[in-house]
């Protein structure tokens, strides 16, 4: 993605150097949106660990799953909002001002405490793209399930800019 004038965004170059090519935003599966702007935040609804359309991590964090599972689910999630985020902003990543706010749910057994862990992916992945602008207010919340048997589900909230950050 290039900017006027032909500069690449330093987002888009941020994912290049990471070796991350995000995917397509997904459709709605339901009676809802996946994303909607209030002003200039930007709510994305939750989003599957899928991957070309399919579930990459099914199943439960401390039985079936480990936590490094989980925080490679946590992860491929918060590609999947990035993807809507992009899809929300035209496909400019650039005028994302700050990830405000992450909610994760860790489909887990009763013995699994490591929601945060698991949550880092996410996190992780989101100061890794956005620097500082990435570091976010953020919940961990353990659940017996989860649609399509996902291990873990993510939504967020973004502010946006109406034109490109500088």
């Amino acid at each position: 993605m290039t900017q006027a004038g032909g500069e690449t965004g330093r987002v888009e170059a941020r994912l290049t150097e990471l070796g991350i090519v995000l995917p397509q935003a997904a459709a709605a599966a339901g009676a809802y949106v996946p994303f909607v702007r209030a002003g200039d935040l930007l709510f994305v609804s939750g989003q599957l660990p899928l991957l070309n359309g399919e579930m990459h991590f099914s199943g439960c964090l401390g039985a079936e799953l480990s936590l490094e599972h989980g925080y490679a689910s946590a992860r491929l999630c918060a590609l999947n909002l990035l993807a809507q985020v992009r899809a929300a902003c035209d496909g400019n990543l650039e005028r994302v001002r700050r990830v405000v706010k992450l909610t994760g749910f860790v489909r887990a057994d009763a013995a699994f405490t490591a929601h945060p862990k698991v949550l880092n992916g996410a996190s992780d992945l989101m100061m890794e793209v956005f620097g500082e602008a990435g570091r976010h207010a953020r919940a961990a919340v353990g659940v017996a399930s989860l649609p399509l048997d996902a291990s873990v589900e993510i939504d967020g909230v973004f502010e946006l800019a109406d034109t490109p950050a500088h």
